[in-house]
């Protein structure tokens, strides 16, 4: 199960709008080209949305703050109490989703420094937020599609790092789905702790914009790469920060939106 991190959704705001199946009408975010085969998990909600569901006799949890809260869990199951942090709820459920909104929003893999504070800043997320929240690598993978340029053409990676994954990620993709191949975006995968950011200051991050928040010229991206690297509890308490933050962005409460009885479809 992705954290809500390692897939900032779209920016309209936390709306669990990517629990949604493309249907005819609706063609979501799921297909996304950033989450397509990326983000996976999706039959957790369900089983927590029944789960909730039987335990209140009725619908009235949204599957937003369900997914806001399967986030801070997950993190918190796989990296200890420290990253445990209160979540805001009264969130309702978007009733639509959109693919382009999706391929346009989520910053990609290539993208550099200054393309990512531009993803961040125009949604009151700063730089602080950008580097803390990209901390949620420390869970999960990527496509080779992802990497692969920064495989073959970054100069500012560790020789080694960038053969081994060589053998599993070709130049050149065959038709047997090489595309589709899977990396982990730290060495510790399914484990909540810092070595992202020990990565990076080796030059091992795995995609390239991971890569561009260390670039050992001393700015203040490199010092909170160096402070989270070595500072667990620091990392911690910046990332559910800039989580809490982050699902602030224009969240449907009132009347707006609905509570879905399924998180997959609109009711």
């Amino acid at each position: 199960m992705t954290t809500d991190t390692h897939a900032l959704e779209k920016f309209k705001g936390c709306d669990g709008s990517v629990l949604l199946d493309d249907t005819e009408l609706l063609k979501g975010e799921k297909t996304a080209g950033p989450n397509l085969n990326s983000l996976r998990g999706f039959e957790v909600v369900d089983e927590i949305k029944e789960a909730v569901d039987n335990a209140c006799h009725g619908s009235v949890v949204s599957c937003a703050d369900i997914l806001a809260i399967a986030a801070r869990d997950s993190i918190a199951i796989l990296g200890g109490k420290q990253y445990w942090y209160q979540v805001l709820l009264g969130r309702r459920d978007a009733r639509t989703a959109s693919l382009d909104d999706a391929n346009k929003s989520l910053p990609p893999p290539f993208s550099n420094f200054s393309m990512l504070l531009q993803f961040f800043q125009p949604h009151g997320l700063d730089l602080k937020d950008l580097v803390a929240l990209s901390g949620g690598h420390t869970v999960g993978f990527a496509k080779c599609s992802s990497f692969k340029d920064r495989i073959y053409n970054d100069t500012n990676i560790d020789p080694y790092f960038a053969t081994t994954l060589r053998n599993s990620c070709p130049r050149i993709i065959s038709t047997n789905g090489d595309n589709n191949l899977l990396a982990p975006l730290d060495a510790t995968p399914g484990i909540g702790d810092t070595n992202y950011y020990t990565a990076l200051l080796n030059k091992r991050g795995l995609l390239h914009s991971d890569q561009e928040l260390y670039k050992g010229d001393g700015g203040e991206s490199d010092e909170l790469v160096k402070l989270y690297s070595s500072n667990r509890n620091a990392f911690a308490k910046d990332f559910g920060y800039s989580m809490v933050k982050m699902g602030n962005i224009k969240p449907l409460t009132g009347y707006e939106g609905e509570i879905r009885f399924n998180c997959r479809k609109v009711n």
